[in-house]
């Protein structure tokens, strides 16, 4: 999988905001460019964006609500094996629609024309 999405709606309309992150494999990939210009010709705003290497910590506070299942630690060592791209977005419903553009968790499910079901290869990656 290339890219997770995570709910804020910390704002309402507009302002309406969500994180995503382009996974490691999909910044190995180039997919970097292609993903943000998706995005940005839907008409949302990148409000924030960095290129890091998320520590374990991190991302095993990051993903606590899956601690118990298990597939968690090989999930905590697939995010921290290369940089992701951690941004957030903002406008009018995007965390519904950055939901529809993304597809469906397994890109088998996942309709032509949505990230995962382009471009991504297998539920893990």
């Amino acid at each position: 999988m290339c890219i997770l999405q995570d709910q804020v709606k910390a704002f309402t309309g507009v302002n309406e905001r969500t994180f995503l992150a382009i996974k490691p494999d999909g910044v190995q990939r180039h997919l970097v460019g292609e993903i943000i210009r998706r995005f940005e010709k839907k008409g949302f705003k990148l409000v924030a964006m960095k290129l890091m290497q998320a520590s374990e910590e991190l991302l095993k506070e990051h993903y606590i609500s899956l601690r118990e299942r298990p597939f968690f630690s090989r999930l905590v060592k697939f995010m921290s094996s290369g940089p992701i791209v951690a941004m957030v977005w903002q406008g009018q419903e995007v965390v519904k629609t950055a939901r529809m553009m993304i597809g469906e968790t397994n890109p088998a499910d996942s309709k032509p024309g949505t990230i995962r079901g382009d471009f991504c290869i297998e539920v893990d990656k």
